[in-house]
């Protein structure tokens, strides 16, 4: 079984090597200089459609085949009952 690409941490020299598997030469530094500039953007206009919850979770996943494909599948549910 494959590990879920959500359970795995990439540090920036890993996108690094990714990026050039796939024909880009992106230096790490890049990276980051792009996260910094970036992630507040992303977290501003994000974060008004989130919903709230609370710190209580309970998480299922398993492993289905979807068209000939394996993929995880989660679900989450707070203590309340939000999805």
């Amino acid at each position: 079984m494959r590990p879920s690409p959500l359970k795995v941490a990439l540090s920036y020299r890993d996108v690094e090597e990714m990026m050039m598997e796939r024909g880009l030469t992106i230096d790490h530094t890049t990276i980051n200089c792009w996260v910094q500039r970036y992630a507040p953007e992303r977290n501003k206009r994000c974060r008004p459609h989130l919903k709230l919850s609370n710190d209580s979770w309970r998480i299922d996943e398993t492993y289905v085949k979807i068209k000939g494909r394996w993929m995880y599948l989660y679900l989450a549910v707070d203590s309340v009952g939000n999805i």
